[in-house]
């Protein structure tokens, strides 16, 4: 992947909706070209998507709650059933194996303090194999942002 990549990657991460003419613009390419290269990035897996980023609190996800989760067993069995009930849990954003002093962390939306309660009780408590969670709900978001192109390149 070379600087004319990465160029145009800054684009669609900027406006995935960018047409090729825009594109090509930005990164000083004709369309055919810039699409070569979108194609090649697509098949190579460097671009896994395309996507809408949506206002959380236009459907009513006020509160993003961090979860720290520490499992009873480390099988494999345990690992894959934890990370399969995950995924049949909406709420449940983003989940991470980690290193350190807990297992996963989990990022999760919800309503309120009472739709996160109706969570746990419902879903988060009923996981067999939790040995611990710790909650912190986030009180607001000092940086949100897209991958760094540029770091380290020249």
């Amino acid at each position: 992947m070379d600087r004319l990549d990465r160029k145009i990657l800054a684009v669609l991460q900027g406006n995935a909706r960018a047409s090729l003419q825009e594109i090509g613009q930005a990164v000083g390419l004709s369309p055919s070209p810039c699409w070569g290269r979108i194609r090649k990035m697509e098949e190579a897996g460097v671009i896994q998507g395309y996507t809408v980023r949506i206002n959380p609190q236009s459907l009513d996800l006020a509160d993003t709650v961090l979860v720290q989760v520490t499992l009873d067993s480390h099988s494999d069995n345990t690992l894959e059933k934890f990370g399969e009930t995950l995924a049949s849990i909406p709420e449940v954003i983003e989940a991470h194996l980690v290193s350190g002093d807990y297992d996963y962390l989990l990022r999760i939306v919800v309503k309120d303090t009472r739709d996160y309660e109706r969570l746990l009780r419902e879903k988060l408590y009923k996981i067999k194999g939790i040995r611990h969670s710790r909650s912190s709900f986030v009180l607001r978001t000092l940086k949100k942002a897209d991958l760094p192109l540029f770091v380290g390149s020249v």
